[in-house]
């Protein structure tokens, strides 16, 4: 599952928790993954947004920015053929006012 190498490879870059499950995403500086689509058999292609959460929104830009950064070392993986940057914005939430910013990733992988 994608989902799972993703937050594999990100815990080990990353200095913060990196969840696929958004109840068990601590509060404060965290990433959140989470397939949006994708299709694909042999080689899949899919869509992935991945949240970074901080406690202002300068820290979760500057995480959402060391993402962006560390998943295109994923190449790295055998898995994974390619990664390409979809979309990046600003994506605080309204509702429980936290400070976010989502990445929304393509990635090929077998």
């Amino acid at each position: 599952m994608i989902e799972t190498i993703i937050c594999n490879y990100l815990s080990g870059v990353l200095d913060c928790p990196v969840k696929a499950t958004k109840n068990d995403r601590p509060p404060g500086r965290s990433v959140f993954v989470e397939r949006t689509g994708g299709n694909g058999r042999f080689i899949k292609h899919t869509t992935v947004a991945i949240q970074s959460y901080g406690t202002s929104m300068y820290e979760a830009a500057q995480l959402n920015d060391e993402v962006i950064e560390k998943l295109y070392g994923m190449v790295t993986l055998n898995e994974i053929i390619k990664v390409s940057l979809n979309q990046n914005y600003n994506f605080t939430d309204l509702e429980t006012k936290e400070y976010r910013y989502q990445a929304v990733f393509d990635i090929t992988h077998y």
